[in-house]
């Protein structure tokens, strides 16, 4: 359910009434890439060219969020935050929705986007939903497997590589699910589709069909395997688009950007502000700003009263500006069975927590928090008295960690709840 409090009609990139009035800012947090694309040559410090996969330089979460501050002091027309690469947002799922949550804090009137091939986006799309981004696009090329084997080299899915005609049906199985779900979240799906030719050009009608939306697009890079084929004319992407337009409408103002772009559609200023995201590649930001969370773990969300172990969500709780403490959202921990790696995927999920509160902590989970930027405390109490000693004016110090021993609810051997 989108936020009433937030105007999606000042998204330029979808309301080309608006693009000269209005803003967007691409916020580079995503390096790795989980598709080999054989149109695509991701160039870092490629200063003279403006195409998709490009970047001066990449951001942390908590960079992307100081970024995001002196972007919009200077230039306060910046309505939409987005996330296309210069990867795949969710080939690194922890740095997309570490940031995508952090964007939503700190700048709550802010619209938020994605651009992704969709194939790792499904476990994502509930949380997206949730944080109201409102904008996701999702690249499809082929509806047609045999067709898509050509246009791919290989394809990721956690540590499998997939190649071929079964990497293609992988592929694109993830992208109709995807689009579906997005639009049961109330989320605009556009359709973006690479035009190249001797491969894909007598799909388009294919495509066109099967999807929602569709953009139409293709410059082509070199150094790829499809660098020797020849940009598609003016007359070829007309009548693509006119194909296309017989199913679904098309969007007709779109430009095609880095993954560091920033200004408005028609007056970019990428280069005026390539010193800035350089400078905030290079700052550590007040933790006060990217870490204004405290996780909790509570069984009623009055008492902290449970044991990390035992904890299946975990409620995530901010300080107001006007006093007191506010519950933000719940989330979900890592199942139990990975042992180590499921303290280090909770570290990721809690990047903007700088506290936990638990009834109890086992000796690993405690080590690999800390070393990841956030305290565990082991308190029995009220939430909000805890909340207070850690940030409000308070002594955390009144805050001390127990060693106990694990439930007997807990799988494992008394070690964390594994």
């Amino acid at each position: 359910m989108k936020s009433s409090s937030i105007d999606y009609t000042r998204h330029p990139c979808f309301n080309p009434g608006v693009k000269g009035q209005f803003g967007r800012v691409h916020l580079p947090v995503a390096p790795k890439c989980n598709i080999k694309c054989n149109y695509c040559n991701r160039k870092y410090d490629c200063v003279n060219e403006s195409r998709p996969g490009v970047t001066s330089t990449v951001l942390t979460p908590a960079q992307a969020v100081e970024y995001m501050s002196r972007v919009l002091e200077k230039e306060p027309r910046i309505t939409v935050a987005g996330i296309a690469g210069p990867g795949d947002p969710f080939a690194n799922p922890d740095e997309t929705m570490g940031t995508l949550r952090l964007i939503r804090s700190h700048f709550p009137g802010i619209i938020l986007c994605l651009a992704s091939n969709g194939l790792a986006i499904g476990p994502h799309i509930d949380e997206l939903g949730s944080m109201n981004v409102s904008h996701v696009t999702i690249t499809v090329n082929a509806v047609d497997p045999e067709i898509g084997s050509r246009i791919y080299g290989w394809f990721r899915d956690g540590k499998v590589i997939y190649r071929g005609v079964k990497g293609a049906e992988l592929l694109l199985g993830r992208q109709l699910e995807a689009i579906r779900r997005l639009k049961e979240q109330g989320i605009t799906v556009k359709v973006n589709f690479i035009a190249i030719p001797g491969i894909n050009t007598g799909h388009v009608g294919e495509v066109a069909r099967a999807m929602r939306d569709l953009g139409v697009d293709l410059f082509p890079n070199v150094d790829t395997p499809f660098a020797h084929l020849e940009q598609p004319d003016k007359a070829l992407m007309a009548k693509l688009r006119e194909e296309g337009e017989k199913f679904l409408p098309q969007m007709r103002h779109c430009t095609r950007c880095r993954a560091d772009a920033v200004g408005l559609l028609d007056d970019d200023r990428t280069d005026e502000f390539r010193g800035c995201l350089s400078a905030c590649a290079a700052v550590a930001p007040d933790a006060s700003r990217t870490r204004p969370y405290v996780a909790v773990a509570t069984m009623e969300g009055v008492l902290v009263n449970q044991h990390l172990g035992e904890a299946r969500t975990l409620q995530i709780w901010k300080q107001l500006e006007e006093g007191g403490y506010a519950l933000v959202e719940e989330r979900e921990t890592p199942a139990p069975g990975e042992g180590m790696r499921r303290w280090v995927k909770l570290s990721r999920i809690l990047g903007d927590c700088r506290a936990l509160l638990t009834a109890g902590i086992g000796e690993k989970p405690y080590d690999v928090l800390k070393k990841s930027g956030i305290q565990p405390y082991e308190v029995a109490g009220f939430i909000e008295a805890a909340l207070e000693a850690v940030l409000g004016h308070g002594d955390a110090s009144t805050l001390k960690r127990r060693k106990i021993s694990c439930s007997g609810g807990c799988s494992g051997s008394g070690g964390g709840c594994l």
